[in-house]
This record gives structure tokens, sequence and C-alpha cells, in this order.
């Protein structure tokens, strides 16, 4: 599958503006847009710095509005809506194809008989974004004028211009912008040859008022911006040459365009290397791999220079300890990059607090928060698939001593009433005003999916921990008795969350208000979970005969079979969706289809009937479970083979309505739904039946 457009959808405003992309840079910082060259986020910009990495993100470059002369005519190429609602001018109009070039965002413009293509990209590890034109077919060469809109703010926020007045010098090969004493600078930059006859104009503090955001009006937040035009770059094109622009908070990047490009296609493709080993891979599967990637980013700490986290989404995302933990296996060992994995494992452990994992980091820095049960237990599982792919017991004896810990503080009980109750060997965990659960909408002192009691994805995800640490504990020759006993009592307990009116499972058992009936999909986990290790393999060691040896589950399951296929058909039946599972059953009275509105009708609905793209990897490999057809199983999947050519383009997104035809909404790019798909298609290849 290409990932490309033509003018049916470029030249489509509606269409072009709702397909957006994303560029990144594994520090944090990253570059997006629409198609359309067209604002519709506060969260779009060519350069968002990650200046204190991973986090810190500053809008610095807003957008570049390009006007192209060709044999006397003078063509838009830039897109902008303002706050009275007008479109001007429609450069999209010019646009005659879009295509991703790996990760890499290509436009071609059509002017005459010429075609001009524009490409961005960002360096690794470097606050550095590459804009290039290069004139592909023209009779003779082409002048642009580049005009630079810049900013410097927080990434969640908007700017009114007021009367704030930024620093501006002139530098070799272009401009220094610098927002206030203490601000990280910016560089704007050219790699212009003598023949390109580059001239930098800087007009005197000309902002430009009243961006309309679109996405930001329907989301019922702060929808109107002001961007300072900084600069203008004139140069000229001559046909089959090219000219890049480069803005950076680095005083002297690379200036060579086409090295800079080369570099990033070389980054691509040795992502692509371990995987290619995959042989039956679809084309749509292998650009995940790369899209995996752009999750993956540095977090240094004083004991780990080189630890790595995850971005739980983009645009506005940071790391969060359950989505980095749930991604990993997917993101990592799927794709044959064990490294990462064990860097991440390394670097969360040093974060571990009275046995809990973090739940987020601040986008401001500052202390982690720790309001989650289930990070730390899907900690475990992370470990588990490591330690299953790759068998590094150095790795696991510097871990033992944590999850030791980790155990004996759910045993004792730790923050929020997150305990092992021992009547029963299920987790309690809530009290009131936290949100524990994934299902962690909060609006003011309202927690809107409370669940406070046992969730039974917590006690599934605890019976695999222990049973986890039953295997640890026998590969480090560590004593495992009471690790079984443990994994025992929760066997027994677990059979409590059955409810045999509805045929499905209790949600939550022993809550304020006595058990929770309502049909959610975390009782798939209680299926999905515990995986057998096939399901998580490394491509490093993949064969065809290798993919075709089947295996047995690796500990007891926690359901009967009846039951086991009694969890599948209920989701199967009301919960499943062509892009995941919905979060809360269509019958239910609380049932929200929509999604929209302002944060309060959004989190309202968050998790009240919204679909969830990564629970298609959980309820797949249930699926496959319960009933062993592969076959089926994969066409559960196939539908994301078309979501990746819409909102994230490239990528797989947070969510979408509850009702169908089921919009995109979130993030347009999600971690843990790239995981989980790639995770649950490789599952697949694993029973030993190929196919896209």
């Amino acid at each position: 599958m290409v990932i490309a457009f033509g003018r049916e959808i470029c030249c489509n405003l509606d269409s072009a503006e709702s397909r957006e992309w994303l560029v990144t840079n594994g520090i944090g910082g990253y570059a997006s847009g629409t198609i359309a060259n067209l604002l519709t986020r506060r969260y779009h910009g060519l350069l968002v710095a990650a200046l204190q990495p991973p986090l810190g993100r500053t809008l610095m470059l807003a957008k570049l509005d390009e006007t192209a002369v060709y044999h006397d005519r003078a063509y838009p190429l830039y897109t902008n809506r303002w706050a009275d609602g007008t479109i001007e001018p429609h450069g999209y109009n010019y646009i005659e194809s879009f295509h991703l070039e790996g990760t890499t965002p290509v436009w071609r413009f059509a002017l005459a008989d010429a075609i001009l293509e524009k490409r961005i990209w960002m360096q690794q590890s470097a606050n550095t974004t590459y804009i290039q034109y290069r004139l592909h077919r023209a009779s003779k060469p082409i002048a642009l004028a580049v005009k630079a809109l810049i900013d410097y703010r927080d990434y969640h926020h908007t700017t009114s211009a007021d009367d704030w007045q930024i620093g501006l010098e002139t530098v070799e090969k272009g401009i220094c912008a610098t927002a206030f004493p203490k601000a990280a600078p910016l560089y704007l930059l050219s790699d212009a040859t003598p023949e390109a006859k580059l001239r930098v104009s800087t007009p005197l503090y000309n902002w430009h008022y009243g961006f309309d955001l679109a996405a930001e009006r329907r989301r019922g937040l702060e929808c109107c911006e002001d961007h300072l035009h900084a600069a203008t770059f004139h140069f000229a094109i001559a046909p089959g040459q090219s000219l890049t622009l480069i803005a950076s908070t680095d005083k002297k990047p690379q200036l060579n365009g086409d090295t800079a490009l080369e570099l990033r296609r070389t980054y691509d493709q040795e992502l692509l290397q371990p995987w290619s080993k995959v042989r039956e891979a679809p084309p749509w599967i292998n650009h995940l791999v790369l899209a995996a990637d752009q999750f993956i980013v540095n977090r240094p700490a004083p004991a780990e220079r080189d630890g790595k986290t995850i971005i739980a989404g983009y645009p506005w995302f940071s790391d969060w300890g359950r989505d980095t933990m749930i991604a990993l296996p997917g993101l990592t060992m799927c794709t044959g990059r064990s490294s990462i994995a064990r860097s991440i494992l390394r670097t969360f452990a040093r974060y571990v607090d009275r046995g809990m994992l973090p739940n987020r980091f601040p986008d401001a820095g500052g202390a982690p928060e720790y309001n989650t049960v289930d990070a730390t237990l899907w900690y475990f599982e992370a470990i588990r698939a490591y330690i299953d792919g790759i068998g590094d017991d150095e790795l696991l004896t510097e871990l033992w001593p944590t999850l030791c810990e980790i155990v004996d503080w759910h045993i004792k009980g730790t923050r929020y009433n997150i305990h092992l109750d021992a009547e029963d060997g299920l987790i309690y965990a809530g009290e009131t005003g936290v949100q524990l659960t994934w299902m962690d909408a909060k609006i003011g002192d309202w927690v809107v999916t409370p669940r406070i009691g046992k969730p039974i994805e917590i006690s599934a995800l605890w019976y695999n921990a222990i049973q986890a640490m039953v295997s640890f504990a026998q590969k480090l020759g560590k004593p495992d008795y009471e690790y079984q006993k443990l994994a025992r009592g929760t066997a027994a307990g677990f059979t409590r969350f059955w409810n045999d009116r509805k045929g499905y499972c209790y949600d939550v058992l022993d809550g304020p208000d006595g058990h929770d009936e309502e049909l959610r999909p975390n009782q798939i986990f209680a299926v999905s979970l515990p995986l057998d290790s096939s399901c998580l393999p490394s491509p490093n060691s993949l064969s065809p005969k290798e993919m075709g040896a089947k295996h047995g589950p690796r500990y007891t399951p926690l359901l009967t079979p009846d039951r086991c296929r009694g969890v599948v058909d209920a989701c199967a039946q009301q919960l499943l969706t062509s892009v995941g599972l919905r979060s809360l059953s269509p019958e239910d009275a609380q049932y929200r289809g929509d999604y929209g509105g302002d944060p309060l009708q959004r989190d309202s609905a968050y998790h009240q009937g919204t679909v969830w793209g990564w629970l298609i990897g959980p309820f797949v490999l249930a699926h496959l479970q319960v009933y062993k057809d592969p076959a089926q199983a994969r066409e559960f999947l196939a539908p994301m083979a078309h979501h990746i050519l819409a909102g994230g383009v490239g990528s797989l997104g947070e969510i979408f309505e509850g009702d169908a035809p089921h919009a995109p909404r979130g993030c347009t790019a999600q971690a843990w739904t790239v995981a989980e798909v790639l995770r649950a298609w490789l599952a697949i290849q694993k029973t030993g039946s190929y196919g896209s």
C-alpha cells in the first residue's frame, strides 16, 4: 500500500484538512499539520521543540506561507482560514498529489507545466526541522517567497500578540529569533547556493492576526491565534535543483538538505530491517513499523543517560506509565528492537515508589503522578514479554528486587487503598475523587467512571503478574512457593466475576453500590491474559517453520472455555466496531455514541461508549484463543488498513465515535493502538496462516 492521495482528496478542503501528517525527532519534538497546509489545531507547527526532552514542548515555527512565481504568474501555495471564516488564499488547489515517503510527507504542486515538490522531515535527536523545495519539472527557474510565521509558547496554549516584541537578528544564511532574554533561540536558515540568489527580509513586528483553528472550535476551546511574520526568504530554484530551509534550536545544524534527507531515509530503512524477515507482512503493516518508532523517545536520567520512554500519543500526550507498558511489547519486541525495550524497563524501574509506577510525567516537569492501579501490573507483562523474547537473565536479576517489592506493597497496601484482599485473592483499589484505571476521565472533582472496588482487568493483570513471578523465580533459582500460592488464591477468587444471569463478567466487584454489571470491554483481558509467549515473538527469530509452530496456553486460564466464549461473544455482539471496542454497550442507559463539544461534553463520553482503537488487539487475541480461526481474526484487523489513510495518515488514532460511521477523534497517532495492532497481527502469523 502506497499512502498517497491525488486531487480528489488534496483539492477538496474538507478531505485535505481532515488528514494530518506527523514527523518526529526521537526526543519528544515534532512537526505536524494538514495535507491542505492549513492550521486547524493549536498543536500544528513546523517546529514544536522539546526543550526539556521528552517534554517542554514549545511551538517555535508555526508555518511557512509560500508564493511561487513562474512565467510572471504568482501561485500562492498555502491556505489560511481567518477568524471571520474567510479562507484565503486557496493554495490547496495547486496540490496535484500528496504521499508519504517512509515517514516524510511529500507534496507535489502543479504550476502550469512545472511540478514543485516539498518535503518535511526532522533530524533524529535534535530540535531541527527541514523543509525542502525541489523543482521536479519546469521550463525555467521558479522564484519562491517564503514567509516564516513564528511563535514561542507551550504547545497546549494559544498566542495573542498584544505588544510582544520578539528579538530578531540577521545571521549567516538566515535569521535568529529570540522570544525573550532566556528563551531558546530559533534559527531559520537555508542551504542556498549563490545560484539561488537568496535574500532574507525581516519586517518589523509584522503580526498576522486571527488564524482560525477549526479543530479547536470543535473541541470547545480557544480557536483564534496570532503569529509573528519574522522573515521572508526570497530565492530561485532551477529545474532539477532544490533548496532547503532549516528551523532549529541549534546554532549550527546540518545545512546540507540532501545530506539530511539521506540520513532520514537511511534511518527509516534501518527500522524496517529486522521486520523485513516477516515477508508475509502487507504494506500497511510494514508502515506501522515506521509509525511505531515515532512514539519512542529519549528520557535521560542521572543513572540512565540513554533512558527511553514512549509518548502516549500525538499531538498532545506526554509519556504515561500505563500507555508505555501496554505499548512496549508491540512497539519494541514485535519490531525487533529489544534493546529499546530493555532501556524503557530499566528507566521506569527507577521511578517505582511504594510499589507503584508513575501514571504520568507532567508537561511542565516536577514530580511524577502515581494515580494508577494498572500501570504497575502492565509493567510485569512488559517484562514477561521481554524476557520470553530475549532471555535476559542479567536484567531480570537487576529488576527482581523491585518486582518483589511491588508485590509486597500490593499485599500490605499502598496509595489510594490499593491492596490485595486476602479473602478472595483479588485486588481492591480506589477512593473517592481519584481515577485509577485506564478509564480515567475526570472533570473537576467528578470522576466519570470511578470503578472503585475490584475492577476485573486489575485482578486479571495481578494474576498474570504473579504467574510471571513464578516463572521469573524459577529462572533465577528463587523460591516460588509463595507466588504459586498467591496465584491459586486469585484464580479461585476470580470465579466471583462471572455473572451467570448476563452470560458475561461483572466489570467491578464489591463497589460502593455492589457489583457493577455494565458491559464494558475490560473483561476481554480475562481471556487475552495471560498470553502464550508465542503471541509476542521477535522478528529476529521468525522463520516460516517457526511461525507455523503452535503452542498451548502458558498458564491456567482464569475462566472456563464456555465462559471465555461468553465474554468474547458479548464483546463481539455489543462492543465490537471496525476500529476497536466501545467502552460501554449501546444498550446501557449511560451510553454516549457521539464524541465532541467542550471538555465537559467530551470527557463525559470518553469511556461511556467511545470506541478505543487499542482494544482491537486484545479482542483479536481473545477471539483467536477461543475460536482458533486465524483467518477470521485477521479480518477483524483489516479495517485498520483503511484508517491508516484517514485522520493521522500513516498511523492509527486514539478513539472513534461509538455510533457509526465511527469518525476518528482524539489523538491522531496513538502508541498503544499502533502497538496492539502490530502485536495482534504478528500473533496471528504465529499460528501458521498467512495472508494480508
